[in-house]
């Protein structure tokens, strides 16, 4: 087993100490965890690698809790709207998470384990020392492996062995072998390959086109957009994002503006109709709406994966893009 230094930190005190919730628990105290092995998962809703990993983490929860596994998510957001309460209510209630999530809005426990990651996942014994680390997804059989030595060394008999397989055909299902597409942000703190032959104006709106030929991995704006830290904000409809990739999945995290009515829009691969190659958030013709701030899966290619070129055209104005995810 892989070891890693480190005590757990007080979670209830933690969390208490920002006045943030728990979710699906009352506030878990010290006295709650002692003599528990505990699986801490630091995830974050919008997060592909963190909804990869979700599945399992859930699996193991279920599985595991009678031997005397904790699981505690600790949701650390990455986005501005990941900090709203009520958007991570909602997305633990369409994930069909049970499990204790603690509410990291402050980034409180992040600091204290000195994270880095979504995911990460910390296993800890029953004596509240962190024994083994795991930062993103994968790697499965192995951290089963790890609760289940670190629950027959707290004394549990009778468990199960065989590894948890959860269903992961929809949005979670682990990436291909042929991803050659890097997660790419939109807003102009860690924006790159941006192709729009017009320089990024920050926080101001500005008309970009899209040049005649888009390279792998590089990306454009078309229409009128205000391009902030974290994302652009379309300002007039229609406008569109062009995007030259090569994955059998392409993601794209975006909200509506705040308390707007949903962006409507419309997909296409290479010109055409995406047909069988839609996502599970577009219709085979290509359209959608964008109702709330998540990730949207917009493809997922059936046959061969080669470069292709998405271009997403919004009907609304007032979408905000923030980054686009692969698998």
């Amino acid at each position: 087993m892989a070891h890693s230094s480190g005590v757990l930190p007080d979670l209830a005190e933690l969390v208490a100490a920002e006045r943030a919730l728990w979710l699906n628990t009352p506030p878990l105290s010290s006295d709650a965890l002692r003599g528990k092995v505990v699986l801490l998962d630091i995830w974050t809703y919008s997060c592909i690698n963190s909804l990869r990993n979700l599945p399992y983490v859930q699996g193991w929860a279920d599985k595991y809790k009678a031997g005397g596994l904790v699981v505690i998510g600790v949701h650390s957001p990455e986005f501005g709207f990941e900090k709203d309460t009520r958007n991570v209510e909602q997305a633990v209630r369409e994930l069909r998470i049970t499990f204790p999530i603690a509410i990291d809005s402050e980034y409180r426990i992040w600091r204290a384990l000195n994270n880095e990651y979504w995911p990460a996942d910390y296993f800890v014994d029953a004596k509240g020392r962190i024994r083994h680390t795991h930062f993103g997804e994968g790697d499965y059989p192995q951290s089963e492996r790890v609760i289940l030595d670190l629950l027959k060394e707290n004394g549990a008999t009778g468990l199960d062995e065989s590894a948890v397989r959860p269903p992961n055909d929809g949005i979670e299902a682990p990436p291909s072998r042929d991803v050659e597409s890097p997660e790419t942000y939109v807003g102009y703190d860690r924006a790159e390959n941006f192709a729009s032959p017009e320089k990024v104006d920050p926080d101001r709106p500005r008309m970009y086109t899209v040049p005649e030929t888009l390279s792998l991995n590089e990306w454009a704006l078309l229409g009128t957009w205000s391009v902030g830290n974290q994302a652009a904000v379309l300002e007039n409809a229609p406008g569109a994002i062009a995007f030259r990739f090569h994955s059998r999945d392409l993601h794209l995290v975006a909200g509506p503006a705040a308390g707007d009515k949903p962006v409507r829009f419309k997909v296409q691969l290479d010109e055409g109709a995406l047909g069988a190659d839609h996502g599970v958030d577009t219709a085979a013709d290509g359209t959608g709406q964008v109702v709330e701030p998540r990730l949207y899966q917009l493809v997922r290619q059936t046959g061969r994966i080669e470069d292709r070129t998405l271009a997403i055209e919004f009907l609304d104005a007032g979408v905000r893009a923030y980054v686009f995810t692969f698998g």
